[in-house]
């Protein structure tokens, strides 16, 4: 505050600092995009694996239902009221 009661205005930032902020928010902002792609690669990836176990263990559920069906032979029971 000065002598007259004015407020005095702070000094401007400098120009240099002003785009290094900004290049610093680009930079993480890049590092924080390329980590979500990478994650999401690695989903990708995977996901063939688990649909492929999903497969496998619909298919042994199939054949475990029909293994039981088969040993009850013409009773009801497992499937058949």
């Amino acid at each position: 505050m000065t002598a007259n009661g004015e407020f005095i205005s702070p000094p401007k930032v400098p120009i240099a600092t002003r785009i290094l902020m900004w290049a610093v928010v680009v930079a993480v902002i890049a590092g924080m995009l390329s980590v979500a792609a990478f994650a999401l690669w690695i989903a990708l990836l995977i996901l063939p694996v688990a649909l492929g176990a999903a497969v496998v263990a619909w298919a042994m559920f199939r054949y475990q239902v029909w293994k039981a069906q088969r040993s009850m032979g013409g009773q009801r029971g497992v499937r058949r009221p």
